[in-house]
């Protein structure tokens, strides 16, 4: 089986819940990109425009493989759009406030599942049929970990552990699968100057990583320092990684206390190996399904005695963390998020199609069409969709 063979066959939408009017000071977009992040997106329309990244609200990171639909506000932004390689701009009036992710419901999704043999799709056609009962675990999906280096470490919890060096090396340094060449080049510096920052700095081209090193020049053990002055969108992202990877592994215990082995599949995801459940009792979908489990952060209240709270207390012992000590020290402008998150979503509206593939002859595609609710990752039902495929053909191997 394979999903995006091409943008086109990952389309997501956003759902908003606001309208343009012709008063306000925000600038109010529909933002259609194509085979790039959110991030680079709106770095595009900065530059465009002279605009700094504050001036910009967006409601979430949409996925860089996929063709996708979203919606931001731009302070005293221009009444006009911008049409730059593959983002399209469109100007839809104005709002009084900037746009966020109260601003909207969920998302539409469109997946194309290729190269399916006839009994990987009626596997796939069947899975497909169960989700509306069993529903699928909420997990954060593998491109809320995107800061995670070919190292395995979260930078996040270098720096809860008080390793600050190890944090800021993580941070700038350390391969990562997604870096662009000029990112990569810049590593290979850091990693080679470790410690010699004047040669760093010497040998770096004008970017962000030379700046840092300048930094270190004059501060050469002030890691903390050099940190703190690492982009802090980019060090929001380090530690949602890490607050997100704990709260996967607080309902993978969860998944694992109240099903029976024969009701879960282990999943590989980048970070971990995650149980997805199938065939719930009643008595366990009503557990399952009405359990909301906290992110991990000191000041989101811990819940009541229960599984839930047997399952919390033993993914963070485990890092030899107490709850009190998920707080972000000594850095102002970041923080772990507050809240509760449910256990487990249900995809509405959820619509198939099987045809022959156009791009592998002789084979099957499925296309999918559903909606989720905000923060709940499609690629969740790709897995479990291509989890019952494998199992409904173990005789080949190739998809």
């Amino acid at each position: 089986m394979k999903l995006k063979r091409q943008p086109e066959d990952f389309r997501v939408e956003e759902l908003p819940l606001v309208e343009g009017s012709d008063r306000g000071r925000f600038g109010f977009y529909r933002l259609t990109k194509r085979g790039v992040g959110t991030l680079e997106a709106i770095e595009t329309i900065c530059r465009r425009w002279n605009l700094g990244g504050r001036q910009v609200s967006y409601g979430g990171l949409k996925d860089r493989h996929a063709v996708t639909i979203q919606y931001l506000t731009i302070l005293d932004g221009p009444d006009r759009g911008i049409r730059e390689g593959h983002v399209d701009l469109e100007p839809l009036g104005r709002l009084s406030h900037p746009y966020g992710p109260a601003n909207f419901r969920g998302n539409r999704f469109t997946c194309v599942l290729r190269d399916l043999s006839k009994e990987k799709a009626e596997a796939a056609r069947v899975a497909l049929g169960e989700l509306p009962v069993d529903g699928l675990p909420n997990y954060f999906d593998d491109q809320r970990f995107g800061s995670v280096g070919y190292d395995g470490d979260f930078i996040a919890r270098a720096w809860l552990a008080g390793d600050h060096e190890k944090a800021l090396r993580l941070a700038i340094a350390e391969p990562n699968p997604s870096d662009r060449p000029d990112a990569r080049d810049e590593k290979a510096i850091l990693r080679e100057c470790w410690g010699n920052w004047p040669e760093a700095k010497a040998r770096l081209p004008r970017s962000h990583a030379r700046s840092l090193a300048t930094y270190l020049v004059d501060h050469p053990t002030d890691f903390r320092g050099a940190f703190a002055r690492v982009r802090r969108e980019l060090r929001s992202l380090y530690f949602s990684a890490f607050q997100s990877h704990l709260w996967n592994l607080q309902l993978a215990r969860l998944i694992e206390r109240t099903t029976r082995p024969e009701q879960r599949a282990a999943v590989e995801f980048k970070v971990a190996e995650l149980p997805i459940h199938r065939g719930l009792d009643p008595e366990q979908a009503a557990v399952l399904t009405s359990a909301r489990l906290p992110l991990p952060a000191s000041r989101t209240p811990l819940p009541e005695p229960g599984p839930v709270l047997d399952a919390v207390l033993e993914v963070v012992s485990g890092f030899g963390l107490a709850w009190e000590d998920l707080r972000v020290k000594h850095l102002k402008d970041v923080f772990f998020s507050k809240g509760v998150r449910n256990a487990l979503f249900f995809p509405e509206g959820l619509t198939q199609s099987v045809e022959a593939d156009d791009l592998y002859p002789g084979r099957k595609k499925i296309t999918l069409g559903f909606d989720l609710p905000k923060g709940a990752y499609a690629t969740l039902v790709v897995k479990r969709v291509t989890d019952a495929a494998q199992a409904g053909d173990p005789g080949r191997g190739d998809g």
